[in-house]
């Protein structure tokens, strides 16, 4: 189990070494085969910024009404003895 581990190790170590920086956005890395392979990766690039929206919010007015409500005025009789 213990040789295992280091042969993981160093295989990472490896990997890790087999990498580098050949521009903006752009690594060079080499393969395990037969020999050596080396083959350019290039990373994909993020433009942030910032876009302006204009936003039409409705327009709300409160005004005081003194309109009467009529409203129904029912009158019960109950029956007579």
């Amino acid at each position: 189990m213990n040789r295992a581990a280091v042969a993981v190790a160093l295989a990472a170590v490896a990997a890790l070494a087999a990498c580098k920086k050949t521009g903006e956005g752009e690594y060079e890395v080499q393969k395990p085969v037969v020999g050596v392979q080396s083959d350019t990766i290039h990373t994909p690039t993020v433009d942030v910024g910032t876009d302006t929206t204009k936003i039409v919010t409705p327009k709300v007015t409160v005004s005081k009404d003194t309109t009467k409500i009529v409203t129904p005025k029912v009158k019960v009789n109950p029956p007579k003895p």
